[in-house]
């Protein structure tokens, strides 16, 4: 049977949204992976109080490990390894050898950055990262901040602490560490495994999957079926133990039965297929891009290797840009508007030209708040994909804030690419 963990994310930045949680996911789906189900993330600020109630919430739950974020710096709000300590009976003191490599590490980073800071501050500081609970093992810091493995006290029950830094290149860094450390290894070993399987769909309602899942019940024990509606396209996470492999393989036979031709996909993400489909292809793809700003060709480009399939881009926002840049014809803007099919086809025509690219995609449209029309209202947006044997336009009447209509028009825009190159659910 598989272990359960917890999660803590402390950080009133983070509490507030200032910066977004990459730590949580990030953890849960590495945790998946070792055959641990996480049952609970916990976001809290920078409050002892509250770090301590979210402690005890995990550990009322029976959970054998908690992992925590965050809060291991040297300033006065970063309390997480002495609260951790205190909550698991082991009060906390300086380690001086730790004091020194920490020492070591913070004058080499003001050195080659050239930093100056007052002596005793940042002694102070060095000192207060180098407290450790009594009994507690060490992780190596990968920035300036030791992680920490603290069991609870001898005689007290409890979960394993992993006590881990905010910094995610910091935290990833000292992953291995942590599932090295004897507590933590003893907890992991053989675990079962935790599989979990992704079907993606394009065009399928909820209710009508809702439906299907309803008439196919019986046979779905041991299953823990999630789904999400985003963007237009529904996504199905089943996790399930290896003795349910059959019952997710009649799964997949009913989704394929009902929905086969909404499927896109049965693993990877839409970004993923169309990069695949490119690269399978030998194919090369450039954007011109108005409404959305070189969103999508930030999207391609963020895939590691997408140097082998994006040529570039041009985010002409001005008509004049539209012409002189993609050789759009000002006739055909005088004539039908900039936010119109004809644009959108001209864009997608010109990017292919100037690039030399296989495949063109032109958006066009008015995101708002502003500038929208009687016939052109704000969410009105045109786009179009020209490959060397097919072209697929579409026109889109999207609601939602500025944001919402740009975000969805590159995802539209995605989509299209996938039709184009691989068939499939229609965008």
């Amino acid at each position: 049977m598989s272990i359960r963990a917890g999660i803590v994310v402390t950080g009133t930045e983070v509490l507030t949204g200032r910066v977004a949680d990459a730590n949580g996911p990030w953890l849960a789906e590495r945790l998946r992976e070792l055959g641990v189900d996480v049952g609970h993330v916990v976001v809290v600020g920078d409050r002892p109080d509250d770090l301590r109630d979210a402690l005890a919430f995990l550990a009322g739950t029976g959970v054998p490990l908690v992992v925590t974020t965050g809060g291991l710096g040297p300033t006065a709000d970063d309390l997480t390894a002495e609260v951790v300590g205190a909550f698991q009976g082991r009060p906390s003191a300086v380690d001086a050898e730790l004091e020194r490599r920490i020492a070591a590490v913070v004058e080499r980073l003001m050195a080659m950055r050239g930093w100056r800071a007052d002596a005793g501050s940042t002694a102070a500081g060095v000192r207060k990262q180098a407290r450790v609970p009594a009994g507690a093992a060490v992780l190596e810091p990968v920035g300036t901040a030791p992680g920490l493995v603290v069991p609870p006290a001898d005689g007290r029950s409890g979960p394993v602490v992993v006590v881990l830094p905010g910094p995610p290149g910091e935290l990833r860094g000292m992953w291995s560490a942590a599932l090295a450390a004897g507590p933590v290894a003893a907890l992991l070993t053989d675990v079962p495994e935790l599989r979990q399987e992704t079907v993606r769909m394009w065009g399928t309602l909820e209710a009508q999957l809702a439906a299907t899942l309803r008439d196919a019940e019986d046979r779905l024990g041991g299953l823990e079926i999630t789904t999400c509606m985003r963007e237009g396209e529904l996504e199905i996470v089943t996790r399930f133990g290896p003795d349910a492999q059959p019952a997710y393989d009649g799964l997949l036979d009913a989704l394929t039965e009902r929905h086969g031709d909404t499927i896109f996909s049965t693993g990877p993400d839409l970004d993923a297929v169309v990069a695949g489909a490119l690269t399978g292809r030998g194919l090369t793809v450039a954007t011109a891009e108005s409404c959305t700003g070189g969103l999508l060709a930030g999207r391609l480009s963020a895939r590691a290797g997408s140097s082998a399939f994006l040529l570039g881009g041009v985010a002409a926002y001005a008509n004049s840009a539209k012409e002189a840049l993609l050789d759009v014809p000002e006739a055909v803007i005088a004539e039908h508007g900039a936010v119109s099919a004809e644009v959108a086809a001209a864009l997608a025509d010109g990017a292919r030209a100037r690039f030399g690219a296989d495949v063109g995609v032109g958006i066009t449209g008015v995101a708002g708040p502003g500038g929208g029309t009687a016939d052109k209202p704000v969410g009105t947006v045109h786009l179009c994909v020209v490959g060397p044997d097919a072209r697929l336009s579409r026109a889109l009447r999207l609601r939602g804030s500025r944001t919402a209509v740009r975000d969805r028009s590159v995802t539209m825009a995605m989509h299209l690419l996938r039709e184009l190159l691989l068939g499939g659910p229609p965008a």
